[in-house]
């Protein structure tokens, strides 16, 4: 691999003036014709759909009805919950944990069909989005219909009852990877929703606790049926090799992480930058990290972005969409304001009386799928610190494609601060496309975001 100075003699100043000096962080750089990545992954984002709660209905049918506004806001990928039956041995609460399936190839009847959901799949063609199927490939509920007919391919105490992976998911039995049918099974399960259903991909529930030899033969066997297919790992775990060896993209928790702990003042802004040094010196830049502000596990066990993050949600999110390696999500709701713990085993239904934040989340994610700089993968721009100051949790850094750069400063700090743009390589010519810079200082929790043609 190429390696490129990012820092600029001129950002090193800028570092100065903001009261700390860092060491430049050399990044590793790859062309866009070595990446695994399908290619319209290129400038695309993800949107979780929580069918039980999206709609007071619960279905896949009334889900489509949000599918235009969803592609006019720039959503590119929805990414669906399980949308399979839900066990009822053992179940938790009254309607059960999605990730409990009793069926892989089948519908849950409380979303709807298996029909409406072709359905909805042509219809996000036409709107040019694509759809991506939550697989649970390390547990099934223990009414599964493999457990009656196939105990041996799940983990069993010596009486050979069939066990959970641990004692808090007491209603999901453990698969045994040791049972070559048992994997073959799950492939052509897999294959089923691509071959038959038109799915353009996967995300992998807890794949780090499925071995990795299981995921390096299954995307074979996904690659010859789709060559496109896209593959996101809920994992972080580079030890495992999944991004390297099955997967093109996986989570940001060690990000996301840190979000909250710099929000809660448990961590300085510079943690951002001991992680990209991490980054760096693990992967090369043919990556991708998911980043979010919140998903379906952060909404329900601990809490809110508005909980965790306060009034500064927004730049967090700027961080998230425009942050080197990430591709961002958005969890159901997030635009309509959802302040409220959705309940994970039973209904508990989004409101979408007003959409208080769906300029916001239009503006970044128009300004991620637009943006040659912000290109996922090794189609994305160069990463510039332009400073990073503990005192006042100031960040700023800039990303460069070619000709076209963005420029980003976030205040993450619990107060105002007087500022100049041209402190932070802010040409005069640049235009601004987000945030307040009328009033000379940058508010708490304010975000600035920059674009400039060369």
């Amino acid at each position: 691999m190429k390696t490129k100075q990012l820092i600029s003699a001129v950002a090193a100043g800028l570092l100065l003036a903001c009261g700390q000096v860092e060491t430049p962080i050399a990044e590793k750089e790859a062309t866009p014709e070595e990446s695994r990545m399908p290619e319209w992954i290129k400038h695309a984002n993800l949107y979780e759909v929580n069918i039980r709660q999206y709609t007071e209905e619960g279905t896949i049918n009334a889900f489509r009805e949000h599918m235009p506004r969803l592609a006019d806001m720039g959503v590119k990928i929805l990414w669906f919950m399980p949308i399979q039956p839900i066990g009822v041995e053992n179940r938790k609460g009254p309607l059960g944990s999605y990730y409990s399936i009793q069926n892989y190839t089948t519908v849950n009847p409380e979303f709807g069909t298996l029909d409406d959901f072709k359905a909805l799949i042509a219809e996000a063609k036409a709107l040019d989005m694509y759809v991506i199927l939550d697989w649970v490939a390390n547990h099934t509920s223990f009414d599964h219909v493999w457990a009656k007919r196939h105990p041996e391919w799940y983990v069993q105490d010596s009486l050979g009852n069939i066990l959970a992976p641990n004692p808090d998911w007491s209603d999901v039995a453990d698969l045994n990877y040791d049972n070559s049918d048992m994997r073959q099974a799950m492939i052509d399960d897999m294959l089923f929703w691509v071959n038959e259903v038109g799915v353009d991909g996967f995300r992998c529930d807890v794949a780090f606790e499925v071995p990795t030899d299981f995921w390096e033969t299954a995307i074979v066997a996904l690659e010859n049926a789709k060559p496109d297919i896209f593959m996101l790992a809920e994992a972080d775990h580079p030890e495992h090799q999944l991004l390297e060896r099955a997967f093109h993209a996986d989570y940001a928790w060690d990000l996301h992480h840190i979000m909250n702990h710099v929000a809660a003042g448990e961590k300085p802004v510079s943690a951002f930058e001991d992680y990209r040094s991490r980054l760096d010196s693990l992967y090369g830049n043919d990556i991708v990290k998911m980043a979010f502000t919140s998903n379906h596990d952060e909404n329900s066990w601990n809490g809110t972005e508005f909980e965790r993050m306060g009034d500064a949600h927004k730049a967090y999110f700027v961080l998230a969409a425009t942050w080197t390696r990430t591709i961002p999500l958005i969890y159901s709701g997030q635009e309509a304001g959802l302040n409220k713990r959705l309940r994970f085993f039973d209904k508990d239904t989004i409101s979408w009386d007003t959409l208080p934040y769906e300029a916001f989340y239009r503006d970044m994610l128009h300004l991620k799928t637009t943006h040659p700089a912000l290109a996922n993968g090794t189609w994305g721009g160069a990463f510039e610190l332009l400073g990073v100051d503990d005192a006042t949790n100031v960040y700023a850094y800039a990303r460069t494609k070619d000709e076209s750069t963005v420029v980003v400063v976030l205040n993450f700090g619990a107060m105002a601060i007087e500022w100049a743009p041209e402190a932070y390589g802010i040409l005069p010519t640049d235009v601004l496309y987000y945030g307040d810079v009328t009033q000379g200082k940058l508010d708490a929790g304010a975000a600035v975001i920059f674009t400039r043609k060369a």
